[in-house]
């Protein structure tokens, strides 16, 4: 079930006795456990119905002492454990279960965990909640089995960057927003894929605004400090255009605020950007729509792609990313003493223009 399903559901009063919500991206497990946490008890339900717990506070045994309990003057009682990867033993180690299966298959009885246990059979005036963080999780488990069965397991990806220009339009779009395509490039750019920091300038972004608003590259510099014209997005696109005064113009700028424009940052940006410039070279359909779906792109940003080929030759490009390569171990420190990360960025830049 995939994280809209669940929240629609949530808000349908369509309960399951156990969500185990896990992965990289803990943007979507803090969603769901926050919506549950402020939505399924009313203010005296909560007294004594609710339980909110961290992983490192309680064990298995405590875990499954809590989620066996009753409500009280309540159909339902919640218990939310965040950071549940802290707490120990609560998913077999794979040495554990191969020593499980080595007994199975001499006819020993199989031994379960207390807490695969009770996700067999949970109680269903429970709703256990456990935000399970960071960490890969291997299905095949009997444990996650038997939650798929139960319950909703929940496992989450981190969005790749190209996906995140699309994932803005959308939330937006279900905040009744729009954005114009220069914006949203300028936030994904200067954010990254962080979606709780996406989130959260984005809640900057509108709290003034009216419905149906759209936002633009103006709107946001004035809201978030992110500037229009001085990031590394834009000296991306003067580099692309080997406009010599802009890249430098820009340049200064982001040297001039180190602590805003980290060096790795920018080097990460231009890695990118070259290496989708030899791909565009090696295409042989190099219509608009099937070099955004190579490259990975949103369709309106292919002509700087096309411009940027016609500045850069392959073999140019491919000496580039030889270049940036260098660079991001000088400022990694090696073979590098005493060179600044501003003057690393200039000498990297005036070597891609000449």
């Amino acid at each position: 079930m995939t994280f809209e399903q669940i929240l629609n559901d949530l808000k349908n009063k369509i309960y399951y006795p156990v969500y185990f919500l896990c992965g990289e991206e803990p943007y979507y497990i803090d969603e769901i456990s926050d919506y549950i946490e402020h939505h399924l008890l009313d203010d005296a339900e909560k007294e004594f119905n609710q339980t909110v717990v961290y992983g490192k506070d309680v064990d298995v045994a405590m875990l499954v002492g809590y989620a066996k309990r009753f409500p009280m003057m309540s159909n339902y009682q919640v218990v939310i454990v965040k950071e549940a990867q802290d707490i120990k033993d609560l998913i077999p180690k794979e040495k554990e279960q191969l020593e499980q299966k080595a007994k199975n298959k001499k006819g020993e009885e199989k031994s379960k965990s207390l807490f695969e246990t009770y996700i067999e059979h949970p109680l269903n005036s429970t709703i256990l909640v456990l935000c399970y963080k960071y960490k890969k999780i291997d299905k095949r488990k009997s444990v996650f089995k038997a939650i798929e069965k139960k319950g909703i397991l929940l496992n989450t990806i981190k969005l790749y960057d190209n996906k995140i220009p699309d994932w803005i339009v959308n939330y937006l779009k279900n905040k009744s927003y729009t954005i114009t395509q220069r914006g949203c490039m300028l936030l994904s750019e200067s954010l990254g894929n962080d979606l709780h920091k996406i989130v959260n300038e984005i809640t900057k972004l509108i709290i003034n605004l009216p419905p149906h608003a759209q936002i633009t590259e103006d709107i946001i510099e004035k809201n978030t400090g992110i500037s229009k014209d001085f990031n590394v997005f834009e000296l991306q696109k003067a580099l692309g255009e080997k406009n010599i005064y802009r890249s430098n113009f820009i340049l200064n700028h982001l040297t001039g605020n180190p602590k805003e424009n980290s060096i790795f940052q920018i080097i990460a940006v231009l890695f990118s950007f070259f290496s989708k410039i030899l791909l565009y070279h090696q295409l042989e359909d190099k219509s608009q729509n099937n070099v955004a779906s190579v490259l990975g792109i949103n369709p309106f940003f292919v002509n700087d792609y096309k411009t940027a080929a016609s500045k850069y030759s392959f073999e140019k490009a491919g000496r580039i990313i030889s270049l940036i390569r260098a660079y991001d171990m000088k400022a990694k420190g090696v073979d590098n003493v005493s060179t600044e990360e501003g003057e690393l960025l200039r000498e990297l830049i005036f070597k891609i223009l000449h």
